[in-house]
């Protein structure tokens, strides 16, 4: 078993590699009203769960993505589809992951996730169609 202060300092490496310099920023706003529920939510998920080696962090941030798109948790999913293309992942693969969730999850969350990552989803690499051209064609 880890101690605390190395499951804290695993957890802080892995949103680093996650997001860069944006995790410090929404950890300390938590940390000024619940200081130990700041410090359980990057000691738990990221620095047990998301560390583990099963799974590398493009893999768990796609999952993540299906997840918080089918539940409707936009706020934290476009952490997340941050997080998944600054560890690698395409537009274009995020894309799917979210239109992949419309088969599970419905219609509507897919077209909500979709909607609301727009402006991080339309890039060069996302390729397709644009819409004028699908609806040209209907």
């Amino acid at each position: 078993m880890s101690l605390p202060d190395e499951r804290y300092r695993r957890g802080v490496e892995i949103l680093q590699r996650l997001a860069g310099d944006g995790p410090e920023q929404t950890a300390n706003r938590v940390a000024e009203i619940a200081p130990d529920f700041a410090r359980m939510t990057i000691e738990f998920p990221f620095g047990d769960l998301y560390s583990r080696g099963a799974l590398d962090l493009r893999t768990r941030e796609i999952a993540a993505i299906a997840v918080l798109a089918a539940l409707g948790r936009i706020s934290q999913l476009r952490i997340h589809v941050r997080a998944a293309l600054h560890v690698g992942c395409t537009c274009e693969e995020v894309v799917e992951v979210l239109m992949q969730t419309a088969i599970y999850a419905g219609f509507p969350p897919a077209l909500t996730a979709l909607s609301e990552c727009h402006d991080l989803l339309a890039r060069p690499e996302g390729g397709g169609d644009s819409p004028a051209v699908i609806l040209e064609r209907g």
